[in-house]
């Protein structure tokens, strides 16, 4: 079972690439950011065709996620995050999928540093720790995939020392994702590539792609049933580099079947971040 997370930074303006990307990698699952479409302009009819089935939380010009589901419709379990009533920001959609509950984030990003949007980052934080300690404790095979709009660690990002007063990289930023892993959540990207130098983010400015200066954003993390079958994880970076891309490029991870060993081909696959 292959789940990504791709933030598409448009979905009517790059559906081509959604499609060419669906077509060559045939993820089973799919966590969508950043639609920036209205809940009725989702592209829903050219997703159908390409053999997904789709639950969406659409938004005007801004925001939006997505769930898509190969040769199945996803069963909604939640739309938009609990907390706080007046969140009209359409960034969380949750569905069950082949037993496992895929939750689907786009975190907001939080500049400028200090203000309103840094405080409703970190306001958002905290209402996904407190969400996320009630998946935990259902202990349900649970993964929460998305754009996080968090670098945790200076090894996922190109020279740290510029980031520091970001609100992605500032340190109660950094310090609130670490306290969401220690309930028990897996990063699952370094956990099987703990060393590597590994991006899903190259800004289009200042030929970022091409130095390879970017940023690793988007992230899955795993509940402890999932972490037994994780066989794979990495970053298809070469979706970065066609024509009219999104900033961001697909991460993913495989699970094998509840209880299944890894074959040969995906224990090789385990090293593949291009």
């Amino acid at each position: 079972m292959r789940i990504a997370t791709f933030n598409i930074n448009g979905i009517n303006g790059r559906i081509e690439i959604l499609l060419r990307w669906l077509a060559a990698t045939t993820p089973d699952v799919v966590c969508l950011q950043e639609l920036k479409a209205p809940q009725e302009r989702f592209p829903e009819a050219a997703i159908s065709d390409a053999g997904y089935g789709a639950v969406w939380l659409g938004q005007k010009s801004w925001n939006g996620v997505a769930l898509l589901a190969r040769g199945c419709d996803p069963i909604e379990t939640r739309r938009g995050l609990p907390g706080d009533a007046s969140d009209v920001q359409s960034r969380y959609i949750e569905a069950a999928v082949n037993g496992v509950l895929v939750a689907g984030l786009y975190l907001p990003n939080g500049n400028p540093r200090p203000g309103p949007k840094f405080d409703y980052k970190m306001a958002w934080l905290a209402r996904l720790r407190d969400h996320a300690t009630m998946l935990m404790d259902s202990g349900a095979p649970v993964v929460i995939a998305g754009d996080f709009n968090v670098m945790p660690t200076e090894a996922d990002v190109y020279k740290p020392e510029r980031w520091h007063d970001d609100a992605l990289f500032a340190p109660e930023v950094r310090a609130a994702f670490a306290a969401l892993l220690a309930q028990g959540w897996t990063d699952a990207i370094r956990h099987l590539h703990p060393g590597e130098t590994i991006y899903t983010f190259w800004d289009y400015f200042r030929n970022a792609y091409a130095r390879d200066a970017g940023l690793r954003l988007d992230h899955l993390l795993l509940s402890p049933a999932l972490v037994p079958r994780l066989t794979g994880a990495g970053v298809d970076r070469d979706v970065r580099g066609w024509d009219h891309p999104s900033d961001h490029a697909p991460a993913w991870i495989e699970l094998n079947a509840d209880g299944a060993a890894a074959s040969p081909r995906r224990k090789a696959r385990r090293a593949k971040t291009g």
